[in-house]
C-alpha cells in the first residue's frame, strides 16, 4: 500500500514514465495514487519536460523540513471565509499545473496561482519569494515574463517604499488585446511578403491567405473583447488611462 509521501522510487518511476510519454492519469494508475498527486508533484518540480527524481525529492525533504517546527500547531480547517484551507491549497496546485501543461512557464504559473488565489489579487516580491520558498530571481523572472503577456501589472506600495504585483479586473481583456495585436502583426507580415514573393507565385499566394486569415482573425478577436468589455464592465484601455 502507497504512503502519504512519495518515495525516490517513486519519483524516479515518475521520471522515466514522463519521459515516456506517459499522461498523469496513467502514472497515478500505476503507483496506485490520486492523479492530483502526480499532477502537483510534477508541476512543483519544473513541469513533464524538466522534471528530475533526485531533485524532486530534495525539495520534498526542504519543504518537510521548514514544516517540521510548526507541527505542533496544525494549519486551521478553514480561513476567514469559512473556506477549507486544504482544498484551496488543492485547487491552487492543480491550477498550477493547468496552467504548465497548457503552455506556460512553471513558476511563472506557480506565481499566477498565487496572485489568482489570493483575495487581495496582489502581492510584493518579498511576500512571493517566502510563499512559494524560491528565490528572489526565480520571482523576479516570472513576474518578467507575466508582466510581457499583460497578465500582470505593478502598482507602488507608498507606506511600504515596495512595488506590488496585481491582477485586476480587466487582466484578461488586456491578455487579449495583446494577443490581438500579435495577430495583427503576422497578418501585416504575411501581407508584406505576398507583395515580395508576388501574389501569382505559389509561395507569395499562401503568404497572401495567411495574411487574410490572421487579419479577420485579429477583427474577429478585436470585436469579442469590446463585447465581453461591455457585458462585464471591463474598462476599456482608453477608460484606464
Amino acid at each position: 500500500m502507497p504512503g502519504d509521501r512519495l518515495t525516490l522510487e517513486d519519483r524516479q518511476r515518475i521520471a522515466g514514465w514522463l519521459g515516456e510519454g506517459l499522461g498523469y492519469a496513467v502514472i497515478a494508475r500505476r503507483l496506485a495514487r490520486p492523479t492530483s498527486t502526480i499532477s502537483r508533484e510534477v508541476a512543483r518540480n519544473g513541469g513533464p519536460e524538466a522534471y528530475q527524481a533526485e531533485r524532486a525529492h530534495e525539495a520534498a525533504a526542504r519543504r518537510a523540513r521548514r514544516r517540521a517546527p510548526t507541527a505542533a500547531a496544525p494549519t486551521p480547517a478553514a480561513d476567514g471565509y469559512g473556506r477549507d484551507v486544504h482544498a484551496v491549497c488543492d485547487f491552487e496546485e492543480q491550477f498550477t499545473a493547468m496552467m504548465v501543461r497548457t503552455g506556460l512557464p512553471p513558476m511563472a504559473a506557480r506565481v499566477l496561482a498565487c496572485l489568482f488565489t489570493a483575495d487581495s489579487g496582489d502581492s510584493t516580491a518579498a511576500e512571493l519569494v517566502q510563499r512559494l520558498a524560491v528565490s528572489p530571481a526565480s520571482v523576479s523572472k516570472a513576474i518578467a515574463y507575466l508582466e510581457k503577456l499583460e497578465l500582470v501589472t505593478r502598482k507602488r506600495d507608498p507606506e511600504r517604499r515596495r512595488e506590488r504585483y496585481l491582477i485586476d479586473d480587466d487582466v484578461w481583456y488586456r491578455a487579449w488585446s495583446a494577443s490581438t495585436r500579435s495577430i495583427t502583426m503576422w497578418a501585416r507580415t504575411a501581407e508584406r511578403g505576398a507583395g515580395v514573393l508576388g501574389a501569382a507565385t505559389p509561395a507569395g499566394a499562401r503568404l497572401q491567405r495567411t495574411g487574410r486569415f490572421f487579419q479577420l482573425l485579429a477583427e474577429d478577436m478585436a470585436r469579442a473583447a469590446e463585447h465581453r468589455r461591455q457585458t462585464l464592465g471591463t474598462p476599456s484601455a482608453a477608460e484606464q488611462q
